[in-house]
């Protein structure tokens, strides 16, 4: 497999030979330029970005929504469709789903200040999840909002929503578990880039309605997976 090359999109993969132990090897390049601070300003935009798939997989959709950052609003909404261009390899999700992303983020009518991304920020093996990878790439704020735990083990948790405890990988904190609702499965939030540890989880609860997704993910995840278009169908 490592002998096989992929194509190289400069955007997202500056530096990669296109091989899988290419993509390692950048992985923990660009891991080091993660920057775990809180260098933004309070957003008045924020955006959600997810990513489906049509066709057996072969077409990649990426989905980007802006919204008001303090009403939750939906202000825009992108859908792209690439070409998938490499399979599914685990720990390298970014390396399938980025390039599309990427261009779903500049096809939004505005930049957001902030964005939250259907996936792992730097709870990953090599700390390069695809919120982090997307965050470095893009140079945007990122938060990585998960639904399955990649690496790491925590304490248990209590069942209230806004009960938390840390995901550790040998003893680092890479991420926290966080209750989103009563007596449902907690989500695993990650900063990806420009994002602290601390901070992370208290932007997720920010964005949180009655839904146990954070509504920028909930509402991009809708529009990545064609639940919209399922559900108009169904009606007529």
């Amino acid at each position: 497999m490592d002998a096989k090359i992929y194509p190289v999109d400069p955007d997202a993969f500056a530096g990669w030979d296109g091989t899988i132990a290419g993509a390692r090897r950048l992985q923990r390049e660009l891991a080091a330029r993660v920057r775990l601070v809180d260098d933004f300003a309070p957003p008045r935009l924020i955006a959600g970005v997810d990513v489906g798939f049509e066709e057996q997989g072969t077409i990649t959709r990426a989905a980007a929504v802006l919204l008001d950052a303090q009403r939750l609003v939906p202000q825009a909404e992108v859908l792209v469709r690439r070409p998938t261009t490499m399979p599914y390899v685990p720990g390298l999700l970014s390396f399938r789903e980025l390039p599309a992303l990427l261009e779903a983020l500049r096809a939004l009518p505005e930049v957001p200040q902030l964005v939250y991304v259907d996936g792992h920020g730097i709870a990953h093996p090599r700390r390069l999840g695809i919120a982090a990878h997307l965050g470095v790439a893009s140079g945007l704020p990122t938060i990585g909002v998960a639904k399955t735990i990649l690496v790491g083990t925590h304490a248990p948790l209590g069942e209230s929503r806004g009960a938390r405890t840390p995901l550790l990988d040998g003893g680092t904190p890479i991420g926290t578990l966080l209750r989103s609702k009563d007596r449902v499965a907690p989500l695993i939030v990650s900063p990806g880039h420009r994002v602290s540890l601390a901070t992370a989880p208290e932007l997720v609860l920010r964005a949180l309605t009655r839904y146990r997704l954070p509504e920028p993910t909930r509402l991009a995840d809708r529009l990545a997976s064609q639940r919209e278009a399922k559900a108009a169908a169904r009606r007529r």
